[in-house]
């Protein structure tokens, strides 16, 4: 069964008011609604839908460390900067995340992504505000502290196992502090 639907130019998901496409395919498999709805890219919004909006970004900056801690290659931050760059001037308030490294079992000091924060603000020209955690207190209190155009680093997810193993508990705390949410791994 499938059913092609007009849907409104906003939805609400898990209490939150999102962007949501005009088109959506729905169709059942397994006894489950499926949802299936048209991609935006982020060059598709605009100051308009951007500004004061906090945006969870999530790309990719694994980046190769030596035994000091340098970053030995920042192509994959590099490869994040336009992205980066375009939401920041359009005033989003951006909560940027990654995994980097594989830890075992919680943080692990040579797995944070503090090397990452003072390169990724050379790039971008302003300074990167690096947090502790990825949810949590912490997150809360600076992402309602922070003013349009400013970027959070938050801490790598993968020092949570759920990240792992999609739990959707743990997507919902990472949510919980987003408008909008852009994939750029």
């Amino acid at each position: 069964m499938a059913l092609t639907m007009q849907r409104a130019s906003t939805a609400r998901v898990a209490g939150r008011r999102i962007a949501a496409p005009k088109v959506a395919r729905v169709s059942l498999s397994r006894g489950k609604f499926v949802v299936q709805a048209a991609k935006k890219s982020v060059g598709d919004l605009g100051k308009a839908e951007l500004e004061g909006k906090r945006v969870f970004v999530r790309a990719d900056l694994n980046v190769p460390l030596d035994k000091e801690q340098n970053i030995t290659d920042d192509t994959r931050i590099r490869a994040a900067v336009p992205t980066l760059k375009y939401l920041l001037d359009n005033g989003a308030k951006v909560l940027l995340t990654s995994h980097l490294g594989r830890p075992k079992s919680g943080p692990e000091d040579k797995f944070r992504l503090t090397p990452v924060a003072p390169r990724l603000g050379e790039l971008l020209g302003k300074p990167v505000k690096k947090l502790n955690d990825c949810v949590g207190e912490e997150v809360e209190k600076a992402v309602a502290d922070a003013k349009n155009g400013e970027l959070l680093l938050l801490e790598n997810v993968r020092f949570y196992k759920e990240e792992e193993k999609n739990v959707p508990e743990f997507a919902q705390k990472l949510a919980a502090n987003a408008d909008i949410y852009v994939n750029d791994a």
